[in-house]
């Protein structure tokens, strides 16, 4: 039996599927989630019965993002990420195994970070994402800042990173952050089938295909992800980053000076 706030796991003969499970709290992220998490894809990249991952979410939401009072603040939860773990965005660490995502509902901040450390979306019609970080006071730190850019073209990513705007499935589709729009209630199915048609394939000529296809683009991603440290500091140590983050406590919208 999970308790609330976790993540549970499926195996479905060579598909592992992965479930964010947290509805009553939009399935937001709490540091231990973030873990399980981790813990997850981690099985899915090391368990040679498992050929294809699937990741999908409980409830009306995939996910409104880190719960921010546990990961910043006083009441602030420690995060334990084992060594050697798979990374749940991909930064320190890849799945080398396809991904799958089907998301629903709100999408949003690590929402589409986890999409894009995968591999393919299949999005409900009802889907509505938002990269809204510097709404907050902060930045996109887990790898948005260089694949959105990857997956849409610089014009695209700037738009959305900018504004911090809501855009639709039908928009996520049409920029190439999602390959398919089913209509909502059906995106986990199609998520399984795709995976299905996947592991019918040759399992090592697929992960091979996969690695072949990320050294593409590794030089250009590790300097990206070198400069995360460098972006956290700057923004996590400002007094936008408190305001965000007080004003997303207290439910009020921020009032942000520029340092």
């Amino acid at each position: 039996m999970t308790t609330p706030g976790s993540i549970r796991t499926e195996a479905h003969d060579h598909i592992f599927k992965i479930v964010i499970d947290n509805p009553a709290k939009k399935n937001a992220f709490s540091p231990a989630m973030m873990e399980q998490l981790s813990d997850a894809l981690t099985e899915l990249h090391n368990n040679d019965a498992c050929w294809v991952g699937v990741i999908c979410a409980e409830g009306k939401d995939f996910t409104a993002g880190l719960d921010m009072p546990k990961f910043f603040g006083p009441t602030a939860e420690k995060r334990n990420i084992k060594e050697g773990n798979v990374d749940a965005f991909g930064l320190s660490k890849r799945c080398r195994k396809p991904i799958v995502t089907a998301v629903q509902g709100i999408v949003f901040t690590i929402g589409i970070e986890l999409m894009l450390a995968g591999d393919i979306v299949v999005a409900a019609d009802d889907s509505r994402f938002c990269q809204m970080e510097a709404k907050r006071g902060i930045a996109p730190l887990g790898g948005a800042h260089f694949r959105f850019l990857s997956r849409t073209g610089w014009g695209n990513a700037m738009y959305h990173l900018f504004l911090c705007d809501e855009f639709t499935a039908q928009r996520a589709r049409e920029i190439g952050l999602v390959q398919e729009v089913v209509p909502a209630g059906q995106q986990v199915a199609r998520a399984m089938e795709l995976a299905a048609a996947i592991a019918r394939n040759a399992p090592l000529g697929i992960q091979a295909t996969k690695e072949a296809a990320a050294k593409y683009i590794d030089g250009g991603e590790a300097a990206a992800i070198a400069f995360i440290p460098s972006i956290r500091e700057r923004v996590l140590n400002s007094a936008d980053a408190r305001e965000g983050i007080q004003s997303f406590i207290e439910r009020r919208a921020a009032v942000f000076q520029g340092r």
